[in-house]
C-alpha cells in the first residue's frame, strides 16, 4: 500500500494537481482498501496539525515580512546591496546575492525572495548583456540564503515537526547563510571574470555613502538581530518573537519610514492570507499523509534501510543528505521537511548527530532542490519571470549547484561550523 501512496502522490503532482491536494489524494488507498484510517481520523489529523503552538510563528513571521516590505524596505536594502558589491566583478549578479542575504532577516521565503529578485533586477541584468541561464541561476540559488538566515519559515516547520528548539535552529542558520553569501560572491566572480561581465559601480563607494545607505535600512537590519538576542535572554519564545515582530514592523513603517499608509496595510494583511493559506493548507494535508506513512511502517523501513550503514556515522549522514536533495527536486520544501523529518531524524539522532546540525542541512538541501528539474518550483518561478529556457538555465547552473553542494559537505563533516553559535549564545544542547 505504501508503493501505491507514493504512487499516486507522484502522479497527482505530475498532472499539475496543487500540492495540499496531492498530499490528501494520495492517502486515498489508505481510506479505500482497509481500516487503518476512518475518515474521521483523517479530519482530526489535519484540524490537530494546525493547533499548535509554536506553528503559531509561521504566520506572525508571515505577515512580518509583508508589512516590512510595504515600507519601502525592499528599495534601501537593494541600494545598500549595490554599494556594498556593485563594484565587485558581475555587478549585478553580486548585488542580487548581498541583496539575498539582507532579505533573509525579512523575508523567510526562497521562492518570494527569487520572484521578488526577478522583478526587480531581471531586466537590468539583460541590458547589461547577461545571458539569462546566468541571470537566473544567480537569482536562483541566492534565495537559498534567505531560506536559512533567520526567520526562516522552513527553520519554524523543521523546529514544529521536530519539536527541536526553534531559537536554536534560527541560530543554527547564521552562519551557513553567510557561508552561503560569501560561497556564492566568490564562485560568480570566477563567472564574470571569465564572460568579462563589467562591475555595475566605476569604482568603490565612499565610506559616508555605505554608512548612510546603511543608516537608512537600519530597522530592516537589526530586525533578524533583535530576535536573536531575544532568544538568548529568553525575552521571548518563537512563537511570541512573531507577534512581537509584527508589532515591530508596525512601528517602522508607520513612526520610522512613515510609508505604511492604510492602503498599503491592507495590500500587506491580504498577501500574509493568501501566503499563510498556502502553507497551513499544505501543513494539514500533509499530516493526513504523514499518519498514513506512520501507519504504513515507513519510518520503520527507513531505520531498518539506514542499519546498514550502522557504525558509519557520516556515511548514514550523507545517505539521507542525499535522499532528502533528491526529494527537494521532486517536491516543494515545505512538503519535504513535514514528510521526511519524522522519517529519517530520528535514525540521525540515534547515530549520535545534534538536530539542529541535521535540520539546518535538511533546510538548505531542499531548498536547494527547487533550483532543480523535475519539479524545481524556484527555478520554474525565476525562468518564468525573466523568460528563460530550462535547458539554458541548467547549463549555467552547474557551478553553482557544485559549488553549494561542496559547502554543505563541508558542514556535514565539521558540524561546529552550524552549532558554534548555538552553543556559543544559548549554550550546548542537553
Amino acid at each position: 500500500m505504501l508503493t501505491a501512496v507514493a504512487l499516486l502522490f507522484f502522479l497527482f503532482l505530475f498532472v499539475s494537481v496543487p500540492v495540499a491536494f496531492a498530499l490528501a489524494l494520495a492517502t486515498i488507498p489508505v481510506f479505500m482498501l482497509g481500516d487503518y484510517m476512518p475518515m474521521t481520523v483523517a479530519l482530526q489529523r489535519m484540524y490537530g496539525a494546525t493547533q499548535s503552538y509554536p506553528l503559531l510563528a509561521v504566520p506572525f513571521f508571515i505577515l512580518a515580512g509583508n508589512l516590512m516590505n510595504s515600507t519601502g524596505i525592499t528599495e534601501r536594502l537593494l541600494h545598500f546591496a549595490r554599494l556594498l558589491t556593485g563594484w565587485m566583478t558581475g555587478g549585478l549578479a553580486q548585488v542580487s546575492i548581498a541583496l539575498s542575504a539582507l532579505m533573509g532577516g525579512i523575508s523567510g521565503s526562497a521562492v518570494a525572495d527569487a520572484a521578488m529578485e526577478a522583478r526587480l533586477l531581471g531586466d537590468a541584468m539583460a541590458q547589461r548583456g547577461y545571458p539569462k541561464g546566468f541571470s537566473a541561476s544567480v537569482i536562483a540559488f541566492s534565495s537559498i540564503i534567505t531560506a536559512t538566515i533567520p526567520p526562516s519559515i522552513g527553520l519554524i516547520l523543521f523546529g514544529f515537526v521536530a519539536e527541536v528548539s526553534i531559537g536554536r535552529l534560527l541560530l543554527g542558520g547564521v552562519v551557513p547563510g553567510l557561508l552561503m553569501t560569501l560561497t556564492l560572491l566568490f564562485t560568480t566572480a570566477i563567472i564574470a571574470r571569465r564572460n568579462g561581465y563589467a562591475p555595475e559601480l566605476a569604482e568603490r563607494p565612499r565610506a559616508g555613502e555605505v554608512g548612510r545607505a546603511f543608516l537608512s535600512c537600519f530597522w530592516a537590519l537589526a530586525f533578524p538581530v533583535f530576535l536573536l538576542v531575544g532568544f538568548r535572554y529568553g525575552f521571548f519564545t518563537a512563537t511570541e518573537a512573531g507577534a512581537i515582530v509584527v508589532v515591530y514592523a508596525l512601528i517602522v513603517g508607520v513612526f520610522m519610514h512613515r510609508e505604511l499608509t492604510f492602503s498599503r496595510f491592507l495590500k500587506a494583511m491580504e498577501d500574509s492570507v493568501c501566503d499563510i493559506g498556502m502553507v497551513m493548507l499544505i501543513v494539514a494535508m500533509g499530516a493526513v499523509l504523514g499518519h498514513a506513512l506512520t501507519i504504513e511502517q515507513a519510518p520503520h523501513a527507513i531505520a531498518v534501510f539506514l542499519t546498514d550503514f550502522a557504525g558509519e556515522r557520516y556515511l548514514t549522514l550523507f545517505v539521507v543528505l542525499i535522499i532528502v536533495f533528491l526529494a527537494g527536486t521532486i517536491m516543494e520544501a515545505t512538503v519535504n521537511v513535514l514528510l521526511i523529518t519524522p522519517l529519517v531524524l530520528p535514525s540521525l539522532v540515534l547515530a549520535g548527530f545534534d538536530p539542529v546540525h541535521v535540520g539546518v542541512l535538511m533546510i538548505i538541501l531542499v531548498t536547494m532542490g527547487g533550483n532543480t528539474p523535475p519539479v524545481g518550483v524556484i527555478m520554474y518561478t525565476v525562468c518564468g519571470i525573466l523568460k528563460c529556457s530550462f535547458t539554458e538555465f541548467i547549463r549555467w547552473s552547474w557551478p553553482f549547484l557544485a559549488a553549494m553542494l561542496a559547502l554543505v559537505a563541508i558542514m556535514a563533516l565539521f558540524p561546529q561550523v552550524v552549532l558554534f553559535l548555538p552553543d556559543a549564545v544559548m549554550g550546548p544542547a542537553r
